[in-house]
């Protein structure tokens, strides 16, 4: 009999992805689906999957286990978040009404919004105060059915403060059960007060913040945002160039707002992910698909500042790109943290199935961060992330938006 010490049963439908990789073409809709399930875990870790009378037949309970009934919901993995701005102070819900009178993100900035906005207000908070905001971040997704979260500085946007946010996510971290993937994004947007010697600020971010963050080893990639209101395609070369010379992987916001070829350079550098590709062109979807570079689709930004425009997400899913979904938090185009909300997007906005959905939300987005051996899907082996949907099967997570 193979021991356990938490089981899980009375599940009506379980539903996963398989395998260590990213899902791709029409792999992407191919769940394992099991009715009338448990799954039972010993010391963290996951020792059998699948119908519960084979559960009863080969599984013990130790002494002391937790013995879980699902009660007729539907269990899928732990959804992985593989793109936030987690560690910010001050929400821009003042922005709000300027977004529902059809103000863009560009006339939004200009008046004195947008980004820097957060970043008065992130460099102003007490480093302890941040730390307990993360916590609560957290909390927040945990409850909402993440239990694997990629972070991002980028509010910070000098040395200091930008050592202070991932301070902040590392500590806000610690013995947390969600499991938090920090990446570097100083190159978010100039500062202010080197709004005129951009190429002052770009030479920082190379030659002092990246070898700082490397050093404290704070985090596990670098990221850009590509945009004629942030950094050329490029300056962005250039820093995601440092940031692989430091050991770090490279991420890129890529074709958000416009085609700016980011796609492309992504594909270059042999990024881990590309992210949002609203504009992205179809050269930038055949680059992606060669590199095998992740497109991290974001809908709730795109909802949220009413945005037409939306990617193409079945000609990536056709020409095999590895599709993710992610949340996108933030606290200027989509203070959501719900992995949920995102996955009805996906599939009512952007085109995917609930099936494709899930996989986007689990397997491939814990590829996109380089932990799709240890969860993503529920296998004998992996990590015991699963959550417990009080629905009756994985359709209603979508049906019931």
């Amino acid at each position: 009999m193979t021991e356990a010490d938490l089981a899980i049963v009375g599940i009506a439908e379980l539903a996963t992805p398989e395998g260590t990789t990213a899902r791709t073409g029409a792999d992407l809709s191919r769940l394992k689906v099991v009715r009338d399930a448990a799954v039972a875990c010993r010391r963290g870790r996951i020792v059998y999957v699948g119908p519960e009378a084979g559960f009863r037949e080969t599984v013990s309970v130790v002494p002391g286990g937790t013995v879980l009934d699902a009660e007729g919901g539907t269990v899928l993995p732990g959804f992985v978040d593989a793109h936030t701005h987690l560690p910010f102070a001050g929400w821009r819900d003042g922005e709000l009404d300027e977004v529902l009178r059809g103000a863009t993100y560009a006339e939004i900035a200009a008046r004195g919004g947008g980004i820097l906005a957060t970043v008065a207000a992130t460099r102003a908070i007490e480093p302890g105060a941040l730390v307990e905001l993360v916590r609560a971040r957290l909390d927040g997704m945990l409850r909402l059915g993440t239990t694997t979260v990629e972070a991002k500085s980028g509010y910070g946007l000098s040395l200091e403060a930008e050592l202070k946010q991932l301070e902040a996510l590392r500590e806000g971290a610690t013995g947390h059960p969600v499991e938090v993937v920090p990446t570097f994004l100083g190159a978010h947007k100039v500062p202010g007060e080197l709004r005129h010697r951009r190429s002052e600020y770009v030479d920082r971010v190379v030659a002092e913040m990246l070898p700082e963050v490397a050093r404290r080893r704070l985090a596990e990639s670098a990221d850009v945002f590509v945009d004629r209101g942030a950094f050329s395609v490029a300056e962005a070369r250039r820093i995601l160039q440092a940031a692989r010379a430091v050991g770090l992987a490279v991420r890129v916001h890529a074709d958000q707002f416009a085609e700016d070829g980011a796609a492309e350079l992504a594909a270059e550098l042999g990024a881990a992910s590309a992210d949002h590709l609203e504009h992205v062109s179809n050269a930038g979807v055949e680059a992606l698909a060669r590199s095998g570079t992740t497109a991290v689709l974001l809908p709730g930004p795109s909802l949220f500042l009413r945005e037409r425009r939306l990617p193409p997400t079945r000609r990536l899913v056709e020409a095999g790109v590895p599709i993710a979904l992610a949340s996108d938090f933030n606290p200027g185009t989509c203070p959501c943290e719900s992995m949920g909300t995102a996955l009805w997007l996906g599939c009512l906005r952007f085109g995917l199935s609930v099936d494709e959905a899930i996989t986007a939300a689990t397997l491939n987005a814990a590829h996109a961060l380089g932990r799709a051996e240890q969860c993503g899907s529920l296998e004998v082996g992996k990590r015991a992330d699963l959550v417990v949907h009080a629905v009756p099967n994985r359709r209603h997570l979508v049906y019931r938006f």
